[in-house]
This record gives structure tokens, C-alpha cells and sequence, in this order.
């Protein structure tokens, strides 16, 4: 991997990680459209500690509070009912699928599952199942001519089965197309969490599947030998500083506004890929890069 691929691959997953677009899938298709090697889901674990590392960051304060007062409450009982301790025990329980799913697929996670027509349906499929959650969260804030608005559910309600519910989708962005936050925030308002919510437990609960992927596959890389260290370092640091940026634009931008654009880029980025698949224009499947 050269240093001008590896700069862009780091703009890409800085760019993608915490919009519900599918970042593995774009390191994929950046590589394909390219003609460059495919960057391979050991370089995605690694650059994603980057991403990862910006979230620890933004999101500090509250990672703080919860992780003192999960601590804290392994002895005081009278801690058990905190918000904050209930939460870390949330994350915990939602990791749970992925971290199963994550050790038993993880030859078809490197292999099968990075085929172009695999990843451009599920950019439309996930990408319709996003605008229907939307929609339905919409009509919830807005209200309708025989309807009052709705009053959705924060993350002080939630339980020990939504966060399950919430880690089952987390697990499906194994699949690139799918998208981590792309699957978590949808799960999140079919159960009526309002976006904001369901945006920030899906960051949160990214965090140990992400960097326990990370640590994984670096400890295998190492290994292995079979990894470019340092534009893959570099490609991590360029994925860290852009995506904090992207973080602190989305969350303003969802409190606001529709996820509508993310949904008709989705479907419109999987049929280009299913028509020059189709055409020969683009092979579905690339040899992973050899370092």
C-alpha cells in the first residue's frame, strides 16, 4: 500500500465511520473503483481504532461518569440503579452479539462477504430499512392532521432487551454495506428512541467491539507480518482527526434534520455498483493486499 492510497483510505473511513453509510464498504469501493488492491478487513479493524480513539474523546465526559460509576457500583449496591452504571452494564450486554458473531464468521467477515454484490445490497437494503425508521420517527416529532406528536423514548428507558435488540444490529454491520450506525440508529427508532438517543447509545456501544476488532487484528498482523505499518498508522491518525470532526457535525446535524440523504445515497451508490458489476466494469471480488 502506498502512502497516497493509504492517506485517502484514511479520509474515507474518517469521512464514513459514524455516518450510516457503511464505512468498510467505502474503503472496499474506493479501492475497487481505484484499481488498488482490497485494503482487506485487517487494515478496516486497524484504521477504525482511530475513529474510535475520536469518540473516546468527544464523547469523555460521559464515557468518564459511566465507567466510574459501573465501577463503583460492583461494591456499593446502592449505585446499581445509577443511570450511568445501569449504562455501562447496557454496553456490556449489547456487545455481547458482536462479539460472538464477530469470532464465529470471521473467515467469511475476510472473505465472502466483501463481494461487491453482497455490499450493494445491502447499501439499498439497509439503506430503505433507514428511510422507513426515519419516516416513522418523523411522523412521531411532527405529528398529523388527526395526530399529536409522540413523545419518544430517551436513554434513561432504556432496558436490558433493547440493548440486546440494539446489539443484534450493531452485529449485521459485519457485513459491509450494512453500516454500524446505519443498523444501530435504525433499530434504535423502530423502538422509539428519539435520533439523538439512538445515535449516541449506537457511538457508545460501538466502543469495545471496535477496539476489541481493532486489538484483534493487530495482534494477528503482527503475527502475521502481512500488514504496510506505517501507512496504516498513517491512515489511522488521518481517520482519527477527520473523524471527530465528523461526530460533532453529526450530532447537531440529526437533531435537526432527516436521515433521507444518507438513504437515497445509499440506494443510489448500490445500483451503480450492481450496473457496472453487471457490465463487467467493476469485478465484484479483489485479491486482499499482500502489505
Amino acid at each position: 500500500m502506498s502512502w497516497f492510497e493509504s492517506l485517502i483510505l484514511g479520509l474515507v473511513q474518517g469521512l464514513t465511520e459514524f455516518l450510516p453509510v457503511s464505512s468498510s464498504a467505502h474503503l472496499r469501493l474506493t479501492a475497487a473503483f481505484s484499481g488498488w488492491e482490497d485494503p482487506g478487513a485487517a487494515f478496516t479493524a486497524i484504521t477504525q481504532i482511530g475513529t474510535e480513539a475520536a469518540v473516546l474523546i468527544y464523547f469523555r465526559k460521559d464515557i468518564g461518569r459511566i465507567i466510574s460509576a459501573w465501577t463503583r457500583s460492583l461494591t456499593d449496591k446502592t449505585l446499581r440503579g445509577d443511570p450511568d452504571a445501569r449504562m455501562g452494564w447496557l454496553v456490556i450486554v449489547g456487545s455481547i452479539p458482536i462479539g460472538v458473531l464477530g469470532v464465529t464468521l470471521k473467515d467469511q467477515i475476510e472473505g465472502p462477504f466483501r463481494d461487491l454484490r453482497i455490499t450493494a445490497t445491502m447499501l439499498i437494503g439497509m439503506g430503505i430499512v433507514l428511510g422507513v425508521a426515519d419516516r416513522l420517527a418523523a411522523r412521531d416529532e411532527n405529528g398529523g392532521k388527526h395526530r399529536a406528536p409522540k413523545q419518544r423514548k430517551a436513554l434513561e428507558d432504556l432496558g436490558v432487551r433493547d440493548g440486546l435488540i440494539y446489539g443484534v444490529c450493531q452485529a449485521m454491520a459485519l457485513v459491509p454495506g450494512v453500516s454500524r450506525s446505519g443498523a444501530t440508529i435504525s433499530g434504535g427508532l423502530f423502538m422509539g428512541y428519539k435520533r439523538e438517543a439512538a445515535a449516541r447509545y449506537s457511538f457508545l456501544l460501538a466502543i469495545p467491539a471496535v477496539l476489541a476488532s481493532g486489538m484483534f487484528e493487530l495482534k494477528d498482523a503482527t503475527a502475521g507480518g502481512h500488514v504496510s505499518w506505517g501507512p496504516t498508522i498513517f491512515a489511522t491518525v488521518i481517520a482519527f482527526g477527520v473523524g471527530y470532526a465528523v461526530i460533532a457535525w453529526f450530532m447537531k446535524f440529526i437533531s435537526t434534520r432527516s436521515f433521507m440523504p444518507f438513504v437515497y445515497y445509499r440506494i443510489v451508490l448500490g445500483i451503480v455498483i450492481i450496473v457496472l458489476v453487471s457490465m463487467g466494469a467493476l469485478s465484484p471480488h479483489a485479491a486482499e493486499s499482500a502489505g
